[in-house]
């Protein structure tokens, strides 16, 4: 991945762009770069702690568009809470809920492929379903929450970076776990209640548990799978 050369700042103002980004840049002003640079960026989510605080900084920003999610059958009742909650907190947005018809009581897939092919699960259940949305809505850019301290494989991203079919934005990668959660509380956001007993990253109840002190945001999940990525931000099918 790589820092996209360009401008300075996007058409018709002089708003500083990637080149001009430095660790310290505000996220709003990547927020706000991104909206101006690329009108139909979309934001997928799975409303972990760095989702919900990029919701309300996007918000802030002037971002009106969708906020993505996949259903994949297989989701803690909290993260679905989570979610109603911030659909009812920022009415502005269209919070989008996808499945692939590939939920572990259709029959299409075998409910145990969790356990046997984790990759494969996270293909069939979560990253089919998405691309199929990207590739009918042809976004020019995802606005998205990874940071670098979330785990080692994220740990150079830039605001911004090439690859794959689209741009990809990362308002908060130089944001630490601690400025997430300061801010937070600060502002009040509706955090998933699992982050609060040790589940830093929440994804599946298959294949998520709470994180042990001293590992990183991300060892919860898929552990003891050797798996690290679901399958979206890195691997042969990302976005």
């Amino acid at each position: 991945m790589t820092i996209l050369d360009g401008p300075r700042s996007a058409p018709g103002n002089d708003r500083p762009g990637p080149d001009a980004f430095t660790p310290d840049t505000d996220p709003l002003d990547v927020i706000r770069w991104a909206l101006e640079s690329h009108p139909d960026v979309l934001m997928p989510s799975a409303f972990n702690l760095n989702g919900v605080v990029l919701i309300d900084l996007a918000v802030r920003a002037g971002y009106r568009g969708d906020v993505v999610f996949v259903d994949t059958g297989y989701h803690f009742p909290e993260t679905l809470a989570t979610r109603d909650r911030l659909a009812a907190r920022y009415p502005e947005l269209t919070f989008v809920t996808l499945n692939g018809g590939a939920h572990p009581e259709d029959g299409q897939t075998d409910p145990a492929l969790y356990a046997s092919d984790p990759d494969a699960c996270c293909a069939v259940r979560k990253v089919a379903p998405l691309q199929a949305y990207l590739r009918q809505r042809a976004p020019g850019a995802l606005l998205n929450a990874r940071s670098r301290d979330q785990a080692s494989t994220r740990a150079d991203i830039p605001f911004v970076e090439d690859g794959g079919a689209r741009v990809k934005v990362n308002p908060l990668a130089h944001w630490t776990r601690e400025r997430l959660e300061a801010y937070a509380r600060e502002h009040d956001l509706p955090v998933n209640p699992l982050y609060f007993d040790g589940f830093l990253s929440v994804g599946c109840w298959t294949c998520t548990r709470a994180v042990r002190p001293g590992e990183d945001a991300r060892a919860g999940r898929w552990a003891g799978k050797g798996k690290t990525e679901c399958g979206l931000w890195a691997g042969n099918n990302t976005l």
